[in-house]
């Protein structure tokens, strides 16, 4: 899978309009591998996506980076209620460094 990550994106919003900015630009993304997927409510969710920046306990150092074939090690975080996803690659920190949509 492929997916436009940003850099240090302070939240949903931001993140919509890079990638749209992004998509119209011709920027196909990274290859990327969901490494593990969090589900949360759709209050917990809109928390989450409002500010990224957030320490959350389910991002950890040990998520995020690199693979061998070259993959970003991703976490998805799913809203439970409308099925938007966010693709997280935190890079050793607990909070959300790379973000992208997940289509």
């Amino acid at each position: 899978m492929k997916a436009l990550f940003g850099r240090k994106v302070s939240d949903l919003e931001e993140l919509r309009e890079l990638t749209r900015l992004a998509r119209e630009a011709g920027q196909k993304g990274q290859n990327c591998r969901v490494k593990k997927e969090v589900v949360l409510d759709a209050e917990t969710f809109d928390r989450f996506a409002k500010d990224f920046f957030i320490d959350w306990d389910f991002i950890t150092e040990l998520d995020g980076g690199m693979n061998k074939e070259g993959e970003i090690l991703c976490i998805r975080v799913i809203n439970q209620s409308t099925n938007e996803k966010i693709l997280i690659n935190n890079e050793g920190h607990t909070y959300s460094r790379y973000t992208a949509i997940e289509d």
